[in-house]
């Protein structure tokens, strides 16, 4: 389903002095807002956090080729100890985006709107196939206690007597009085 370019849209970009003929350039070196809703639950781009934009629009006989890259932040939550995560990602983008008219039957295709192109779709799908599948704080990461939640990375010698099996708890003093005698 294709959706309606915003103008005021920081990731919108006017490519009207391309034409449509091959061999314009335009260099972009950008900082914007980061879009709502970039990532998971688990973790993501929080909205408004600044996106450094380094991009190439170039001019091709069907539309505009934009590459480049795009450095995030990130913040999410540790699978393993449930601790914040801040860090970072450089992402790279690649499209081309199709002039009205040219190869109608690719719905799929990204298109030139009113002499706009807009690259947040582009930047979204990229910075979700970055994102890890499972978020570490650090790879060696030890989680939390199975038994009482205790984060093991800050206390690693951490631990509880042997449990006694519920079923078996009844037996557990009936050898010592045998003992005693």
């Amino acid at each position: 389903m294709a959706r309606s370019i915003d103008p005021r849209s920081a990731l919108v970009f006017d490519i009207h002095e391309f034409g449509h003929h091959a061999g314009s350039v335009k260099e972009i070196a950008h900082e914007v807002p980061a879009p709502e809703g970039i990532g998971n639950d688990v973790i993501a781009v929080p909205t408004s956090a600044p996106i450094d934009l380094d991009l190439t629009l170039e001019g091709v006989g069907d539309g505009v080729l934009a590459t480049g890259t795009a450095g995030v932040q990130l913040r999410g939550e540790c699978a393993r100890c449930l601790t914040t995560i801040d860090a970072s990602a450089e992402v790279d983008l690649q499209e081309l985006f199709l002039f009205p008219g040219v190869d109608p039957d690719d719905a799929e295709a990204s298109r030139v709107e009113a002499e706009m192109i807009d690259l947040e779709p582009l930047l979204r799908d990229a910075v979700v196939l970055e994102l890890p599948f499972i978020p570490l704080c650090r790879p060696d990461c030890a989680g939390l206690c199975s038994v009482c939640g205790v984060n093991l990375n800050d206390n690693p010698d951490h631990g509880h007597e042997e449990s006694v099996d519920p079923r078996w708890a009844s037996l557990a003093g009936w050898g010592d009085d045998e003992k005693d005698e």
